[in-house]
């Protein structure tokens, strides 16, 4: 498991309110969420119904192309 170092910001009652990491360490737990979301979501797929490119090509150019990312 990848270390963490950490270190807490409080407030003036020394409450825990934040957590402040290195960027290479927040970049590399990104990462590890990142490719735990995919696995999950191609899980949850592998059993979708797939289109061929004729079919896929047909439902793409029916999307709304006004719909905002």
């Amino acid at each position: 498991m990848t270390e963490i170092h950490k270190k807490y910001i409080t407030d003036e009652n020394l409450n825990k309110i934040a957590v402040q990491i290195p960027i290479e360490e927040f970049e590399k737990l990104e990462d590890i969420i990142e490719n735990y979301g995919l696995a999950k979501l191609i899980e949850e797929t592998e059993n979708d119904e797939t289109l061929n490119k004729e079919d896929a090509l047909k439902f793409y150019q029916s999307l709304d192309k006004n719909v905002e990312d």
